[in-house]
């Protein structure tokens, strides 16, 4: 009995020991949003994001991870421009500053690839969704890619005049790239 209880002990700290909260390195990851605005493709970068990653690559049905999006801090290349996606109709940043996902289950999907599901919430408005990463360590650190298409008007963004998708596109990609240690 009392052998059992000790390989059990030090199975869990092996278990452990291979899992790892990474933090993402803000000056070398992205989170944007690729969207086309009369037809023509636009990406833009959130330039205030926090990610945190719980990856165990001996077992990544372990892993978890969680994302935290200003939405005021969308860059679209002009003050102007910045200020009227972060009012009530598009991101109304003031009253929902923050865009998040929370994973519920991250799956391997072969060599280097993972799929992950989860929330994600915006403007108040959650939904359930999965798409596919990849994986690769980069010496010390791990690096994710990975693409999340969404449609925005299921979240509100782009309410009144905007709603219509003449002018911008319902179709909204969430790339990101994160290099986390």
């Amino acid at each position: 009995m009392k052998k059992s209880v000790l390989l059990a002990a030090l199975l869990a700290v092996a278990a452990a020991a291979s899992a790892a909260v990474l933090k993402a390195d803000p000056a070398k990851s992205s989170v944007s949003a690729v969207f086309k605005q009369m037809n023509v493709p636009i990406e833009s970068k959130f330039k205030k994001h926090n990610i945190v990653i719980d990856y165990n690559a001996a077992a990544p049905d372990t892993s978890k991870a969680t994302v935290e999006i200003e939405t005021a801090s969308l860059d679209l290349g002009e003050a102007e421009m910045n200020a009227e996606v972060a009012k009530k109709d598009w991101f109304n940043s003031a009253q929902f500053p923050k865009a998040t996902f929370v994973s519920s289950a991250i799956k391997s999907a072969g060599p280097g690839k993972l799929n992950v599901s989860g929330k994600l919430t915006i403007k108040g408005k959650a939904a359930d969704v999965t798409f596919p990463i990849t994986v690769k360590a980069d010496g010390g650190k791990q690096v994710f890619d990975g693409a999340l298409p969404i449609k925005r008007l299921a979240f509100n963004v782009g309410e009144g005049e905007w709603k219509d998708t003449g002018m911008v596109a319902d179709e909204v990609t969430i790339k990101f790239h994160v290099v986390a240690q």
